[in-house]
């Protein structure tokens, strides 16, 4: 079983609209509305790989009811902690003449420290039947930084897998709780190494860099594939995964976190690391084929899996 942790869900809608410009009045081609953040779009990404998954964390008021009756609806487990505050809702404004993606998402509810003492409570009783943990997404403003960082501890406790996907001070802060997998795209982790990728020499320095910051295996993805670093020390193996630029793009929204389901999905396989990578492309690619984070066809993936190219090379710091 795969746990998915979301803290801060959201409704999440997503417009398709040709030639946004600011300031003009638009009509959207189609629109999507589903429940949202990194951990549920994962979640709902692994559903459809078919892999068994519960989706947890915290929702609250009118919205946060509609996550949750929304994750039921669309076949996905789950077991959200119930809070006070309302959930934050999304939206994200695709133009397909550019392949550009808006977003505008709001900062999140207030949680109290009792409402997150029951969260850690919940998470105890469901890593009893898991085996990967997944973090992923932004912290509600009242949420410290630390909190992923604390909760991995936990659950590293337990024997179980864990994977972080986040941003900035709470990325760095999960790191050092040494997860299992980092997964993060091409800014985030220039962001957190503090410099930019100038080519695949600097993107590979860069998963050595976040493996020896704690992660003992390290994505780094953009539209092109990914990088990536798996163990440490002279055991250290470096990869590189590429696909030609998908053309026809309907939207990027919950590309990445495609990516981390179709990884995960075929670790839990216990799949070798080539395999794993391919997968995780191939998913995030066919992500951009359909509206909706975490939404794409089975034909879509088995397409762009036999395009993916994986090579292995000598990796920095190894």
């Amino acid at each position: 079983m795969i746990v998915t942790v979301t803290l801060n869900a959201a409704l999440d809608r997503t417009l398709s609209v040709l030639n946004v410009q600011v300031g003009h009045r638009h009509r959207a081609l189609s629109s999507l509305a589903l429940p949202g953040g990194h951990g549920v779009n994962v979640a709902r990404a692994l559903k459809r790989r078919g892999e068994p998954v519960i989706a947890t964390g915290l929702a609250g008021g009118r919205a946060g009811t509609s996550i949750v009756e929304e994750l039921t609806r669309e076949g996905i487990l789950n077991d959200f902690v119930r809070i006070e505050a309302e959930s934050r809702t999304s939206t994200a404004v695709a133009d397909p003449t550019n392949n550009l993606v808006t977003e505008i998402n709001e900062a999140g509810p207030a949680v109290s420290e009792g409402e997150l003492s029951i969260l850690f409570d919940k998470l105890h009783y469901l890593s009893r039947g898991a085996d990967i943990v997944v973090f992923a997404g932004s912290l509600p403003p009242s949420v410290p930084d630390e909190l992923y960082a604390s909760a991995i501890k936990a659950v590293v406790r337990e024997g179980l897998v864990t994977a972080l996907d986040a941003t900035g001070p709470r990325l760095r802060a999960g790191i050092g709780a040494e997860p299992t997998i980092v997964s993060v795209n091409r800014r985030e982790a220039e962001e957190i190494l503090g410099y930019e990728f100038g080519d695949d020499e600097d993107a590979h320095a860069g998963v050595s860099e976040l493996v020896e910051m704690g992660a003992e295996i390290a994505l780094v993805h953009d539209e092109t594939g990914c990088v990536a670093c798996f163990g440490g020390g002279r055991a250290r193996r470096s990869f590189v995964a590429r696909l030609d630029p998908v053309e026809e793009v309907v939207s990027t929204v919950g590309s990445g976190d495609s990516f981390l389901a179709g990884f995960l999905s075929a670790w839990y396989a216990q799949t070798g690391p080539e395999v794993a990578l391919r997968r995780a492309v191939a998913a995030g690619a066919a992500n951009t084929q359909m509206l909706g984070a975490g939404v794409f066809a089975r034909d879509d993936v088995e397409v762009f899996l036999r395009q993916v190219q994986v090579t292995e090379r000598a990796a920095s710091g190894a």
